[in-house]
Parts: structure tokens; C-alpha cells; sequence
């Protein structure tokens, strides 16, 4: 699992920007929303027509992506801005 997500990044102006986001206290103060997001998603899958059967599956896919995230980087820059995640 991801422990520390780190950006980067220089705006048009020649600032700098760093910012660390750790993951597993971010996680810890952002369970509660858990109580809405499972309500929403059953009325997500009615909407749709999607059985919610499915919905275990589709938990460990977006589980094994986040265990799979540790190592990424992403480097984007346009003009004089430029961003970097790195995924630790």
C-alpha cells in the first residue's frame, strides 16, 4: 500500500511548490465518508442496471490498483507550469 504520495511542481511564475500527503492518516480521516459512499454506490448500481453483485469485484480491482501504485510517477509539463507525483 502507497505510504507517502509526493508533488512537485513550478508554476508559470518560477515558484516552487512541494507538497507530502501520507496516505494512511489521510485514509483514517477520510473512513467516515465510507457510511455515504456505500448507499450511493447501491443507488449508482440501480441506476445503471448494474447488479451489485458486481460490486465486490469491482472493490478488489480498485484494491489491487492501489496496492500496484507504489513506485509511479507522473510527469506532466505545459509551457512554463510542470507537475510531478511520485507514489511512494
Amino acid at each position: 500500500m502507497p505510504q507517502l504520495v509526493t508533488v512537485r511542481g513550478h508554476r508559470s511564475d518560477g515558484r516552487r511548490l512541494r507538497l507530502y500527503v501520507p496516505v494512511l492518516p489521510l485514509l483514517l480521516v477520510l473512513s467516515p465518508l465510507l457510511l455515504l459512499a456505500v448507499p450511493a454506490g447501491l443507488i449508482a448500481c440501480l441506476a445503471t442496471r448494474m447488479s451489485p453483485a458486481l460490486v465486490p469485484a469491482v472493490l478488489r480491482g480498485a484494491g489491487r490498483l492501489l496496492w500496484a501504485l507504489p513506485g509511479t510517477r507522473f510527469e506532466m509539463e505545459q509551457g512554463r507550469t510542470a507537475l510531478r507525483i511520485s507514489v511512494r
